[in-house]
């Protein structure tokens, strides 16, 4: 399975999940928390792979990268928004340098 395969076949099963009771799914149980709860679990978790990153341990680093992924993915359910709109987003900045797309952003 390719690499987005997989994070299209978690995204699907996190929206089977997200109507799931709470008290037999994880992912029910943060959805249910609202979205303040779904962002600040995403961001502890992408503190631990910076710090993971920074020790230098792979294996702790990609443990922490496919929470990452996880709790992201959990987090734009949240925000009904889908995987798919922020796909369309990068690719609209595609061939866009870094440094002229953030200066075109709106402050």
């Amino acid at each position: 399975m390719s690499t987005f395969s997989q994070l299209d076949a978690l995204a699907a099963d996190i929206a089977t999940k997200a109507s799931a009771s709470p008290e037999t799914s994880y992912t029910a149980k943060l959805i249910s928390q609202g979205i303040a709860k779904c962002a600040k679990k995403f961001g502890e978790e992408a503190v631990e792979l910076a710090l993971a990153s920074v020790s230098g341990n792979a294996k702790d680093t990609t443990a922490e990268a496919a929470d990452v992924f996880y709790h992201f993915l959990v987090l734009l359910k949240a925000a009904n928004i889908s995987p798919e709109g922020v796909m369309a987003e990068l690719k609209r900045r595609q061939g866009t340098g870094g440094l002229v797309e953030k200066a075109a952003r709106k402050p």
